[in-house]
Formats: C-alpha cells, structure tokens, sequence
C-alpha cells in the first residue's frame, strides 16, 4: 500500500493545542508550530475506519476491554518487541501521565523519594511533586550529544532509601535508546535496593533503522517483578486525543495494587474509540504503515540535518528513536531568554525551550519533524532570518 505523509491538512480551528494555543504559548500566533509532540500527519486511513465502523451503531455506552483488545497488545509486543507477555499482565491508563501519577499514588507514600533522569519530558517533575512526593534528579551525562547514566551516583541515590525511579526508554527529548547491558546494569541496582521502575516506553515504536528498542522487565523475571511499563499506540498513530494508554504489569501483587488505585481515582474504564482504535493500529497493515512511517521521518531527519549543517552554531544528533531532534544551541552563546525570542519573534518557529526538561536543558531546542517535508523546508527558510546568530 502507498501512503501520503507529505499531504498537508490544516489543523487550525479545530481545537488543536498545537495550533490553536500558539498565541497563549508563544505570543505569535502565526509561529511555525514543531513542539508539542503529536504529527502533522493523519491518522491512517484503516484507524478511521474502524472508528467509523463503530459509529454505524448509534449506542455509545458504557465499554469494556475484550479479548481481542488484550491480544492486540500481546501480537504486537511479541512481533514488534520480541517480548513474550501475558495477557493477563496488561491494565489500562488513560495516557502515560496519568498513569504515573496512579503508579505514585499505589506503590509510594508521601515524602518517599523518587528519581527522575532529566533532561527529560517535564510531567516526570510536576506529576512526583504534585503528589507530594520527594523528587530527587540523578541527571544524565552528556558528552558531545551522547547520554549516559550515572550509575554510582544512581546507587548513592537508591540506598539512601529512595523508593522509585521513572525511567524514559526511549528518552524524550534527548532521542536515546537504551541498550540491552546499560538497562541490565540500571536494573542491578534497582534489584539490590528493592526500586520500582516505571518505564514510560510510549515511543518505543518510533525505532529509526539500525537501533533495538528493549523494554527492561522484558529482559529477566527479577525486572519483570519490580517493572511497571507504560504505553499507547498514541504516539505511534497519531491518536493522543483519545486519551487512551496501557500498563504491562508482570507481578501479580503490583497490578491488583495498580488496578485498585485506578478504580479509586474513577478512571478505569476508558474510551470505547481509543480501544477500537488500538485493535485496528496493531495489526499487520498497522505494521506496515509504521514501517513507511520511518521512511518518512528519516528522510525529513535527512532535511533538517543537512539543512542545519550551514549553521556552525546548531549542533544535532540523529536520534535513535521517537520524531523528536535535540538541538543543541549553546555556541550561539545566546541566554535561553534571548534565543527563544529569537525563534519565536524573529524567525517565526515555536520549538520547545530545552528548559521545559530541567536546567540540563539549558541552550537546547526539542523540534518534532514528524509533519510534512515542506514543513522542514519552511522551518529552515525561517532559520534564515536570524542566520547571522547561527552562523
């Protein structure tokens, strides 16, 4: 089948936080909107299908999740994943954030510490704290655009009786996977001092060729008993308007505690679109619209870079996943305050100010390139108008 990622669809006026809210924002209404981390991009053909299907009956009602809802999710994780799960290990969240939130509220008390990796997608810090939990950083390490763990300082942390870590794999906004041995030798130290790990995966499709994604309670039973994953086919399809996410959650303890507190918040039952949705996205033709999907992305990825190259004072890195660019701005020498006015008066761009994602942020941009090629091309032509900062 062929598919067109390069057809431009008008998202204004139609609610769309994107592009509706860009003047509460940014304060320029007409900025060339690549932040918030949803496509320009529709939603398959065969996704909208099955959702109109369902409305051929006129009775929307109370729902629940099926059997074939439950498989999906299983054939998908065993053919994209290479892991194996239970059906009966899988639970339902209406996005990602709000199941952190459920996972804080179930497994830790208030005061308990939990660690966080920033940079990285800024709920991590409002979701801890607003729950009245001790938020505690064990930031990343960056060498020239290279993230790595900080794993003495990650086991200080731990035994001094921290009691969660929230993990990002793959990471937004820097765009790294973690490999098989980095999460074996992260999961060590949350084995030894009894850490629960809740692992936000919801990009973990959006794989570029050459990279394995590997979900860390996937990869020996030990993780698996201490391991809360999270995802949604939202990302991967376009569909973050249906409010509609999973947990995988191998111990049997921790899902009933799970699923306890998610019935005592009255957010349990879901959204019957997004479970229509879900068994139409993970199937074969979802696979092979996702395949062609990255195609897409590698070749706006080749745009940007390229484009970018003429500009010795913005640095990126390819990223291993996700449709997110990490752009590192610090050459320009430019405060954070000037750069964003920059971008946003000047050049008519609204990125998301690296600041979003904690201090280690500081003189980075985050661009989402999953849009149209010309989008790519429109944003460089803006670059232009303040090349003389660039260059």
């Amino acid at each position: 089948m062929t598919f067109d990622f390069n057809r431009h669809l008008s998202r204004e006026n139609t609610w769309c936080v994107k592009y509706d809210l860009r003047q509460a924002i940014f304060g320029n209404p007409n900025v060339l909107p690549m932040w918030v981390a949803d496509m320009d991009i529709p939603a398959p053909d065969f996704i909208i299908d099955a959702l109109r299907q369902r409305l051929n009956h006129p009775v929307l009602g109370y729902t629940f999740r099926d059997t074939q809802y439950h498989n999906a999710i299983a054939w998908w994780y065993k053919h994209r994943h290479g892991w194996d799960i239970d059906t009966a290990w899988i639970d339902f969240c209406p996005g990602v954030v709000s199941g952190l939130s459920h996972t804080i509220r179930a497994f830790t008390k208030p005061g308990d510490v939990i660690i966080i990796q920033p940079p990285v997608y800024r709920p991590f810090f409002s979701t801890v704290t607003a729950n009245n939990r001790k938020l505690v950083l064990n930031p990343l390490i960056e060498n020239d655009g290279i993230y790595t763990i900080d794993y003495d300082l990650l086991e200080k942390q731990a035994a001094q009786g921290a009691r969660m870590l929230i993990l990002s794999n793959p990471h937004n906004p820097v765009g790294k996977l973690r490999s098989r041995d980095e999460l074996l030798e992260l999961g060590k130290i949350c084995v030894k001092y009894n850490l629960i790990i809740v692992s936000d995966e919801i990009h973990s499709d959006l794989v570029f060729e050459g990279n394995t994604h590997f979900s860390i309670a996937s990869l020996s039973e030990k993780l698996a008993a201490i391991t809360i994953t999270f995802s949604s086919m939202s990302k991967t399809f376009n569909l973050a308007g249906l409010a509609s996410g999973f947990a995988i959650i191998p111990n049997a303890e921790l899902k009933a505690k799970y699923a306890a507190e998610l019935e005592a918040s009255g957010a349990g039952m879901g959204n019957i679109f997004g479970f229509e949705a879900l068994k139409a996205a993970f199937t074969p033709q979802g696979e092979e619209w996702l395949e062609k999907l990255m195609q897409h992305l590698d070749s706006n990825w080749e745009l940007l870079s390229s484009g970018l190259a003429r500009f010795s004072k913005i640095k990126v890195r390819k990223p291993d996943a996700t449709y997110l660019v990490w752009a590192d701005f610090r050459r320009t020498n430019l405060t954070d305050d000037q750069l964003n006015k920059l971008l946003i008066h000047e050049a008519g761009l609204g990125f998301s100010p690296g600041t979003e994602y904690g201090h280690q942020g500081m003189g980075f941009q985050r661009i989402n390139i999953a849009c149209p090629n010309q989008t790519i091309e429109l944003a460089l032509q803006r670059l232009d108008k303040i090349a003389h900062y660039l260059e």
